[in-house]
């Protein structure tokens, strides 16, 4: 999802000569699917902790080998926990999720914990991760390699398993700053 940035810096321009405004307004007319990425941190408490994340720049890399690609913010707690734990999950959403989307995509949380709780998922038997039930399709990962770019991390992942729980479904869409349905 775009970043939201003050006034001041909205105005100042990249040395091509866009400003962020401009290259927000731009790209937010780019339909985009709505997924939740998802890792298990066993290093977090006594049993571990799951984190999620809602993404929009999630997409495939490659047929052969099966990657692919999410981008996540520097200094958030999945860069964090990516930088050290290789195995992630991403989920799908259908247009029925949207709640999902919009609970994970919150700034500023402590826990991820409470987060989890009043939607069905299960543990991937692959990378341990949260998977998101009824979701239109889920994908098991291990990160191949990290990517700098700018002021996000791309993390390229290996696809070690894939499943389409629900395939009947309309997929949940993000348009000009706001979760769109598929019509």
């Amino acid at each position: 999802m775009l970043q939201t940035t003050s006034p001041a810096e909205a105005r100042i321009p990249h040395p091509d000569g866009v400003t962020a405004e401009e290259f927000r307004a731009a790209l937010a007319r780019l339909a985009a699917g709505v997924v939740l990425v998802t890792a298990h941190d066993p290093e977090e408490g006594p049993h571990g902790e799951d984190v999620g994340m809602t993404a929009t720049a999630f997409l495939s890399v490659s047929l052969d080998p099966p990657l692919v690609m999410v981008s996540v913010r520097n200094d958030s707690r999945m860069e964090d926990l990516l930088d050290r734990q290789p195995l992630w999950a991403v989920s799908l959403l259908s247009e029925s999720q949207r709640h999902i989307a919009g609970r994970f995509a919150m700034k500023g949380r402590v826990s991820d914990r409470l987060l989890f709780e009043d939607f069905p998922w299960e543990r991937g038997e692959v990378s341990g991760a949260p998977l998101v039930r009824g979701s239109l399709a889920v994908v098991e990962c291990r990160t191949e390699q990290r990517v700098a770019a700018g002021d996000h991390t791309l993390y390229i992942g290996r696809v070690l398993g894939a499943a389409t729980p629900s395939a009947d479904s309309s997929p949940l869409m993000y348009f000009r700053g706001r979760y769109r349905q598929l019509s």
